[in-house]
């Protein structure tokens, strides 16, 4: 042997009553058997690096340090606290390679909180990872003066419930938010160990070639142009359609006219339906609450290309009905402009104002789907002979096993010229005869 055992798992074996055990379990229940046993205890180990938690600027949160010539370094007393940066017209570099909060002598020189000597304040400034490590929390509660954030909020809101960024943001600020939220958990300040209770990293949209953009590449696409010509609702849909969101995505903007005639088709279609003042149909009834259904689907699978494509196949699908039936009712107009809101807010905006409301559209409630009203009468379903698909029939989506088996077996009568031996029902999918 030339070195030691390295796989991820195997079976235990010479290892008394854990012989034919796999490895991979009993790495989970060792610690709790060591625990049982009264020989250790389970930890959690964090590798952190060293932070430099200092930055020679003007604008970073002002770390709250007196140094005193002889106390040495004294936090400011909490009373104090926030301690914050001081309001000037300007301020510029000290040329020392100092923060530019060294050259206010009024903000800089104070009087020492122990002994009361001269002293100065420190100059450097916490890093931008300081406030994004726990703005989240400030957010459930931004106005107490009291505390961090009140436990009624935190436990109404808190922990978020998912996070959504780059990559690039995977290591040091999910770290250190983490590393905050512990330790304010630990002294009680929160009643939870763990910021983020979902991660989603999205990907990237690239220039060329899959080069990420950026001003030294001169890759950068602006979209002043786009917005001129389509509008930033079009836009907005396109970033979204242009493939699924966790992965990186080379730009490319000649998709977007697709988006935008979409947006436009809706447009004509609301405006239209709004003049026939056209009455509701069981069909324009199902398929409002199937596109309910398939566009929160989507949503909350984070699928949001295909939202958009929903979107689209689902106004084809209204426009559609329209013509035979001269519009399309308010009910479902507006449904799918509450739908629509998020991804094309303008538009949907305009859309909800000409059916008559005063208030914003982003008032509304998510509409939700009624399983039954979505329930299609008929259906096809294939009927086979030993598997082999022989006809297609139409039948009530509520038959019953009995009458859609003899239904199939009228159809494929001719074919059937064996013994049959088995007859299966799959509801609302198959209908097949075993014959020999």
């Amino acid at each position: 042997m030339t070195e030691a055992y390295t796989d991820a798992a195997g079976t235990m074996i010479n290892s008394g009553d854990w012989n034919g055990m796999e490895s991979s379990v009993l790495k989970k229940e060792a610690p709790h058997m060591i625990e049982k046993m009264g020989i250790g205890k389970a930890t959690v180990n964090f590798k952190l690096r060293d932070w430099v938690f200092s930055r020679q600027r003007y604008w970073g949160e002002p770390i709250p340090i007196v140094h005193c010539p002889k106390c040495g370094n004294v936090p400011v007393p909490e009373e104090e606290l926030p301690l914050r940066l001081p309001e000037v017209e300007s301020y510029q570099p000290t040329g020392t390679g100092e923060s530019p909060l060294a050259a206010i002598d009024e903000w800089v020189n104070c009087k020492c909180p122990v002994c009361g000597a001269d002293a100065k304040r420190e100059t450097n400034t916490m890093p931008q990872w300081a406030g994004s490590s726990w703005y989240f929390l400030r957010y459930v509660d931004s106005q107490n003066t009291d505390a961090l954030v009140s436990k009624e909020k935190a436990a109404k809101y808190l922990p978020v419930d998912m996070y959504i960024g780059g990559v690039e943001h995977a290591v040091l600020h999910l770290l250190y938010s983490r590393f905050y939220t512990k330790f304010l958990y630990d002294i009680g300040v929160v009643d939870f160990d763990e910021p983020f209770q979902k991660l989603f990293n999205q990907g990237m949209i690239t220039g060329k070639n899959g080069i990420k953009m950026s001003k030294s590449k001169g890759n950068v696409v602006s979209p002043d142009e786009l917005v001129e010509d389509y509008g930033c609702d079009s836009l907005r849909m396109y970033e979204l359609f242009v493939g699924p969101p966790e992965l990186d995505a080379e730009w490319d903007d000649r998709g977007i006219d697709g988006v935008n005639r979409f947006l436009k088709r809706f447009w004509k279609l609301a405006l239209d339906s709004k003049e026939a003042d056209v009455k509701a149909t069981p069909e324009m009834i199902k398929l409002r609450h199937k596109m309910i259904y398939e566009i929160t689907q989507r949503l909350e699978s984070f699928s949001l290309n295909t939202v958009i494509s929903g979107f689209m196949e689902y106004t084809n699908k209204f426009a559609s009905l329209a013509k035979t039936n001269g519009g399309i009712d308010k009910e479902t107009i507006e449904t799918v402009a509450v739908l629509l809101a998020p991804f094309a807010p303008h538009i949907s905006e305009e859309v909800w104002e000409q059916y008559g409301h005063t208030e914003t559209i982003f008032r509304q409630e998510w509409p939700v789907y009624d399983e039954e009203a979505m329930k299609d009468d008929e259906i096809e379903i294939p009927v086979q002979i030993n598997g082999k698909t022989r006809a297609v029939i139409s039948v009530s989506a509520s038959i019953s096993k009995e009458d859609a088996i003899a239904a199939g077996k009228e159809v494929i009568g001719d074919k059937l010229t064996g013994t049959i031996v088995k007859e299966i029902y799959v509801p609302g999918k198959i209908i097949n005869i075993v014959q020999k």
